[in-house]
């Protein structure tokens, strides 16, 4: 692990600063930190986990895919640029998530696995603390979010589970598998 992931991680640390989890008083920041840890269980390639780290960066502060590639490079560009939504700024979130998650699904069927790991460790975080809420809060817990509807997310997250099957040999991979069939069984 070298000075790329150093940089990027005290990049992400600032760039994600005083943000929370939606619905919780978690700092963002543990997020992508997670998310860079899942990917280091399956490579060790410093550009991944990078790009994990600064997944967030360009969907959700004021950075932009110019100032990735000219701080962190261009591979770690075309992977943080792989893994950003194009939220339609003009648009309500709620409005756009069905076809945002349209675009990812369509997008990640043909991505490098690179990127499906960086995505791994992306969703696999965000399932964890779905499913540990979810315990906690139940039904309530879809309120937090812009698609409050349950069955909605289960079909979204099953589809990334498909679209990520090239990694089923990792743990992570079977880790996130069980996560939704638990999750979305109840």
């Amino acid at each position: 692990m070298g000075t790329l992931l150093n940089r990027a991680i005290a990049y992400a640390v600032e760039a994600h600063d005083g943000q929370f989890r939606k619905g919780t008083q978690i700092p963002y920041i543990l997020h992508p930190l997670e998310a860079a840890a899942v990917a280091a269980t399956m490579t060790d390639d410093d550009s991944v986990l990078a790009a994990a780290v600064l997944h967030d960066v360009v969907e959700d502060t004021e950075t932009t895919i110019e100032k990735v590639k000219e701080l962190f490079g261009e591979k770690v560009a075309e992977y943080v640029g792989a893994e950003s939504e194009n939220k339609r700024e003009n648009l309500s979130a709620e409005s756009t998530w069905k076809i945002r998650k349209k675009e990812t699904l369509i997008h990640l069927k043909s991505a490098s696995k690179e990127i499906k790991m960086i995505t791994l460790g992306d969703k696999l975080s965000n399932i964890r603390a779905i499913n540990r809420d979810y315990k906690a809060f139940g039904d309530e817990l879809w309120n937090r979010f812009n698609q409050k509807d349950k069955n909605e997310h289960c079909w979204y997250y099953q589809s990334i589970a498909d679209c990520l099957s090239e990694l089923e040999e990792y743990t992570a991979y079977q880790e996130y598998c069980a996560l939704v069939e638990n999750t979305f069984s109840k």
